[in-house]
């Protein structure tokens, strides 16, 4: 199993290479202005990939996945093509940029990897940045060849929670319980009847690097998640469970990404909720 991450040092020895593909996926949840702040300061022949933008525009849900006729046009209008090697980093470390490595990598992208420690990393060793916005790339030729058993929606989770199926929850623990309230208009605080909570950052270090080996493994472990076992993973609305889904990869399990997430279970018309651990 080849990794999905790769080092700050490692990628900046790679930059100029022609296949090299750099792609900012920065998103925030407070509705932080990334484009902004990729303007400021970026890796130097990055793109910046909106989250929000390259997602089904029809859906009432927030930024879940296109079609993938849609992804790979966004796709090529970054310059990215499905064969070239593709870097996504984020400037909080690890959040957003796991959600967008699993989209291109569902979609076909062959070679996808995610900068471990995203931007913080980077500029921790005095790495060159960029300012400004790059001019457009010449567009890519992105062939999709979407993985449909890698994405669930909520009768598939219905039914795996009713099989007894393990799903995972990568929100704080006190959204979990119910004890605070969702971000989401009208959204119901809680969870999924006999799903686990993980919260995401469990899986990460201080730094913002993803756990490895016996301490990435400890983390699912220690939440009681069975890794012979097969795994749904979700949160608010499809983004954070995408580390999840990273971290399994990383252990060499496979697992499915419920894409409405708890924006889709907890609304009016979703499935049952309970509260309490």
């Amino acid at each position: 199993m080849t990794s999905a991450l790769i080092s700050a040092p490692d990628l900046a020895d790679r930059l100029g290479q022609r296949d090299l593909r750099i792609v900012d996926a920065s998103w925030h949840l407070d509705g932080r202005d990334a484009r902004a702040d990729f303007a400021g300061g970026h890796i130097p022949g990055a793109m910046f990939l909106d989250l929000d933008a390259v997602s089904d525009g029809d859906s009432p849900l927030p930024h879940t996945l296109p079609t993938p006729a849609a992804f790979a046009a966004s796709a090529g209008v970054l310059g990215l093509s499905d064969r070239d090697c593709i870097v996504v980093y984020d400037t909080a470390g690890l959040f957003s940029a796991a959600r967008v490595w699993w989209m291109l990598k569902i979609m076909g992208a062959r070679d996808v990897r995610v900068l471990d420690g995203g931007l913080p990393a980077w500029t921790a060793l005095d790495l060159p940045l960029e300012t400004g916005v790059p001019d457009r790339p010449p567009f890519g030729l992105f062939s999709p060849r979407f993985d449909s058993e890698a994405v669930v929606g909520l009768e598939a989770v219905r039914g795996a929670l009713d099989a007894g199926q393990q799903v995972i929850d990568a929100r704080g623990a006190a959204r979990f319980r119910g004890e605070a309230a969702e971000p989401r208009p009208g959204v119901r605080p809680g969870h999924m009847p006999g799903a686990t909570n993980l919260p995401y950052a469990a899986l990460l270090e201080p730094d913002g690097r993803l756990k490895r080996d016996a301490a990435l493994e400890a983390a699912f472990t220690e939440a009681g998640i069975d890794l012979d076992r097969p795994v749904i993973t979700t949160c608010g609305s499809g983004v954070t469970a995408a580390i999840l889904t990273l971290g399994l990869h990383e252990l060499g399990r496979p697992s499915r990404l419920y894409d409405g997430s708890w924006a889709e279970w907890g609304s009016p018309e979703g499935g049952p909720v309970v509260s309490g651990a």
